[in-house]
């Protein structure tokens, strides 16, 4: 386990865009961390329907340099939906995966999200116990129906008459969280036709992991990273323009 007090110097270094993987921007890359912007549309690890289009794989190329033979691998921290876009740090030995998941209830981790209609609560907490079905649909139970606690932080931060832009506190990661507490408070996310409206022709689901900060697993320093709004929401909250209803 890596100690928080050693006095390392770790340096980042600038990737050119020919070398970006496909799909997640970087923008931190040193000896024990890579962190980047993931594409909506694209999985952080496999599914049995996906091996290779995730942003796992790609970052394991990214790091073994074109060569085949190499083993070096990147270590998942935490995951985002397919649908999600934003921020994503992943591990580069296994010593520095422990330490990020064991002071993972130090990170803050913020989304943007645009939803349908006006929240009648301009801030608050949603709270529930949430359970996923033989249909790997997450839901609302009961605590006894062995559901686990989620809690979803929020307060709206802009409004038009369709919809509200509303920044997001992630108090606990479960599976699909933010799109299911807000999908049962009658506010589902735009672009979500799982939890939300089954007719939408948006081009994408309107979430974003826009801040991540945590502890270095090194040096201990805590780093901080932002990632602007996707030009989507812009179009969205827009006075006149964004696709209707």
């Amino acid at each position: 386990m890596y100690n928080p007090r050693m006095s390392v110097v770790l340096k980042t270094r600038k990737i050119p865009s020919r070398h970006q993987p496909r799909g997640f921007r970087i923008l931190h890359d040193d000896a024990a961390i890579i962190v980047g912007e993931k594409a909506p549309g694209l999985l952080t690890v496999r599914a049995p329907y996906e091996r290779e289009e995730t942003v796992h794989h790609a970052l394991n190329l990214y790091v073994r340099k074109g060569n085949s033979k190499s083993r070096q691998c990147v270590f998942v921290v935490h995951r985002l939906d397919r649908e999600t876009s934003g921020l994503l740090v992943f591990a580069k030995t296994p010593e520095a995966q422990f330490f990020l998941k064991d002071n993972w209830d130090k990170t803050e981790k913020i989304y943007h999200a645009v939803v349908h209609g006006r929240m009648s609560r301009k801030e608050g907490l949603i709270e529930s116990h949430l359970l996923e079905d033989e249909d790997y649909r997450v839901r609302s139970v009961d605590q006894e129906d062995g559901g686990k606690l989620a809690r979803t932080q929020y307060r709206v931060l802009e409004e038009t008459h369709r919809f509200s832009l509303v920044e997001v506190h992630l108090l606990t990661g479960r599976k699909n969280q933010i799109r299911v507490h807000f999908a049962e408070s009658g506010h589902p996310i735009v672009g979500d036709s799982l939890y939300g409206l089954k007719a939408t022709h948006y081009p994408r689901l309107a979430l974003h992991a826009s801040r991540l900060s945590f502890l270095h697993p090194v040096t201990g320093e805590r780093l901080a990273f932002e990632s602007r709004l996707p030009h989507f929401f812009t179009t969205l909250l827009a006075p006149v323009s964004g696709p209707r209803s």
